[in-house]
């Protein structure tokens, strides 16, 4: 198995409180074959969902071990029953019916979701063959946010020149008020925490400390004061998170820049969480890094919630799979 360096680091944290991981795209070679590579490395225990005989023919096939892997058929699952009680009770006054409940169960991503409900796993990847909206739903409906009345969002975890940084949101929440852009921010500098990653988090606009007067800098002005705010809090105030807006971008992350744009800054120069106004930013933004710029790009994953969904790229490679894994177990370590 071949790695980059950070996804390494990663894999090692993880091999250090094993967690289970279901994926439900059993029919995709690439899914099996990143089960494979995981359950080889040891560090996380798998659940494949899809068609047993298939995947153990496929299995055998490639000369594998199922060590380490429990591959479910939801539809035989002697479980499916009881996901499906477990999911009307959640949703009945959504209008969900028990009918509902067990066709829904039918659904690998809804299976899998009640899978990490139930505590039968600690998280879920998805997307290989699935939109984001199609492995995000569930996780909304099911395992929901962490924080009451706080909204999901996501982030990537972009590596350039070896540094790796926390792009949040890019995938999740179209066009965030202030107070969302700061629930973003502080939710993106735990992520960043989790992963090592120094939370030091810039409000991303395209002015710098009132260079320009609009009222989408207003936006991120307000949001800025916000998230300050959240961070004085005891829940958040010995984490060592430092937080500053408005700032653009050369001024956030060059210091040469900082000094002559911001310097009386304590991110300027020197921010690895980079929160955007809106996800057309934020969204360009990555993929700017990754298609031009050759920057490795792992996700979106989701934050906020009460235990991890993940979704992966429907044209992933195996090794993006597996470095997700990875990723999903330590979100899963508490």
């Amino acid at each position: 198995m071949t790695q980059t360096a950070f996804i390494q680091k990663i894999i090692h944290k993880a091999q250090k409180d094993i967690k289970t991981i279901v994926l439900p795209e059993g029919e995709d070679k690439r899914i099996l074959q990143a089960a494979h590579e995981v359950a080889a490395a040891k560090f996380a225990k798998i659940i494949i969902l899809g068609n047993i005989k298939s995947i153990n023919d496929y299995f055998a096939e490639q000369g594998w071990s199922t060590d380490g892997i429990e591959i479910i058929e939801p539809e035989k699952s002697p479980k499916f029953n009881k996901y499906a009680d477990l999911f009307y009770e959640l949703r009945k006054e959504k209008g969900v019916s028990k009918e509902d409940a067990l066709r829904q169960m039918n659904n690998y991503n809804y299976f899998g979701t009640m899978m990490i409900k139930a505590g039968d796993a600690d998280g879920m990847v998805s997307g290989a063959n699935h939109s984001t909206a199609d492995t995000v739903r569930p996780a909304l409906q099911i395992i929901k946010s962490k924080k009451k009345g706080r909204s999901v969002s996501s982030a990537f975890i972009i590596v350039a020149k070896d540094q790796p940084f926390v792009f949040s949101d890019c995938a999740v929440i179209i066009d965030p008020s202030a107070q969302e852009l700061a629930d973003i921010a502080i939710d993106a500098a735990e992520t960043a925490i989790q992963f090592d990653i120094a939370p030091n988090v810039a409000m991303l606009s395209f002015s710098t400390k009132g260079s320009a007067k609009h009222e989408k800098v207003d936006k991120v002005v307000e949001a800025t004061k916000l998230a300050q705010q959240q961070i004085e809090l005891p829940e958040y105030c010995h984490l060592g998170i430092k937080l500053d807006g408005d700032l653009q971008l050369d001024a956030a992350v060059d210091a040469v820049v900082a000094e002559k744009k911001a310097p009386n800054s304590n991110v300027a120069g020197q921010a690895r969480v980079l929160i955007f106004p809106d996800i057309n930013a934020g969204n360009i933004g990555y993929k700017l890094c990754q298609r031009l710029g050759g920057a490795e790009a792992y996700g979106p994953f989701l934050q906020g919630l009460n235990a991890p969904v993940n979704d992966l790229s429907r044209g992933a490679l195996v090794e993006d799979i597996v470095g997700m894994i990875a990723i999903t177990c330590v979100q899963a370590q508490k």
